[in-house]
């Protein structure tokens, strides 16, 4: 391991902001702040004023990308480069564009780098469309233990690793596929916590606050009664190539089917198949929250739920014309065929406090594509 020179902590620039006492996640005037006026958030190319999110920053592929035999984590011991020289198959110039095919993975360097101050972390989740697509993708670190968790102090760069299961994707250099929230201390909420904000914002709908546990339940919408009969979308197999750039480009069912409620029980999950479902009840992120969708719980079943979990503040708030917005659910079942209930938990939210209120909410002057979503596919699709 090569050593790495130490942060200069007695910098104004970088001293300004890591040494904010209070514990959160960062909004997005403070990652405009590091990612302009200190050394925290570095790029080999100019980070873009639409990279910047309430809470979150878009990451951007570089322009090489790797076909590797099998997903990884390099280990306390090795650099992601080291375990790349043993792993890879195949590398590919994307610099204007290549395909990624889908069952395969893939590692791509990203544009962005990071050298944190102290008392703080980072995370990484698939932007809200990759998710909807079934395009499975992580971030990496050297000397990572862990997919998408950044540990304090992080200086190095990052990968992302992208593993399409449905539909092959075109990408290039800049395209972005996931994203980086940023967190100063420890902002985690208790369940009690989440039970005050709950009482007070009505987080999901009108939950029992008994549920409240290790997070705020939400359960699937199976019934169809608010929208006509249709519950969600199937994937159709081997459909055609997406191009991650293309926004409001592609007919639906060129590449989805609809999903009808059950005429009686629950839906039936099938294992080699992808859905798009939606939530039973509305979500709302207070403007000074940022909320994770915690993305499995063996407790609730033997499927996968939200590969893309993180909503950012302002999600359904009133005061960011978010009213009636609900979680769409990407869902994949395990192994097995499963029935999933109308009503039935599939997941929990958890709620972070930021460290201030985002200058610019969701939904608010930022064209967001998803509030007040019902059952919303990709923004890849043509709407009616």
């Amino acid at each position: 391991m090569t050593p790495t020179a130490p942060k200069n902590h007695n910098d104004p620039a970088v001293t300004a902001v890591s040494d904010v006492p209070a514990n959160g996640i960062l909004p997005s005037q403070e990652l405009e702040t590091l990612a302009r006026a200190s050394s925290e958030i570095r790029a080999s190319s100019p980070i873009l004023a639409d990279q910047i999110q309430p809470a979150s920053l878009d990451l951007r592929l570089g322009p090489v990308a790797y076909r590797v035999r099998a997903s990884f984590l390099p280990g306390k011991n090795a650099t992601v480069r080291e375990r790349l020289a043993d792993l890879t198959m195949h590398e590919m110039d994307i610099s204007r564009g290549a395909v990624l095919e889908r069952g395969c993975v893939y590692i791509v360097p990203l544009l962005e780098s990071l050298a944190l101050g102290p008392r703080t972390s980072a995370m990484g989740n698939p932007k809200s469309s990759i998710g909807r697509l079934d395009v499975f993708t992580r971030l990496i670190t050297d000397h990572g233990t862990e997919f998408d968790r950044v540990r304090e102090e992080y200086e190095g760069p990052l990968y992302a690793e992208v593993s399409p299961r449905t539909f092959s994707v075109l990408v290039r250099e800049g395209s972005r596929l996931s994203q980086l929230r940023i967190r100063r201390g420890d902002p985690s909420s208790t369940d009690e916590k989440h039970r005050e904000l709950q009482k007070e914002h009505d987080l999901v709908g009108s939950i029992s606050l008994e549920d409240i546990r290790d997070g705020v339940p939400v359960s699937v919408d199976v019934s169809g009664e608010a929208s006509g009969g249709v519950i969600g979308y199937r994937a159709k197999s081997h459909s055609g190539l997406i191009d991650i750039d293309r926004i409001r480009h592609y007919e639906v069912e060129d590449f989805w089917e609809p999903v009808r409620a059950p005429r009686r029980g629950g839906l039936v999950l099938d294992p080699a198949d992808f859905y798009i479902l939606a939530s039973r009840e509305t979500v709302r992120v207070p403007p000074h929250y940022a909320a994770e969708m915690i993305a499995y719980d063996t407790l609730v079943g033997e499927f996968r739920v939200h590969y893309a979990g993180f909503f950012d503040p302002g999600f359904g708030d009133p005061e960011a014309g978010g009213e009636g917005s609900r979680a769409v659910l990407e869902v994949r079942s395990f192994e097995v065929p499963f029935i999933i209930e109308h009503g039935q938990i599939v997941g929990r939210l958890v709620y972070e406090r930021l460290t201030a209120k985002p200058h610019v909410l969701y939904g608010r002057g930022l064209k967001s594509n998803y509030q007040q979503q019902g059952i919303a596919l990709s923004k890849h699709f043509k709407t009616a």
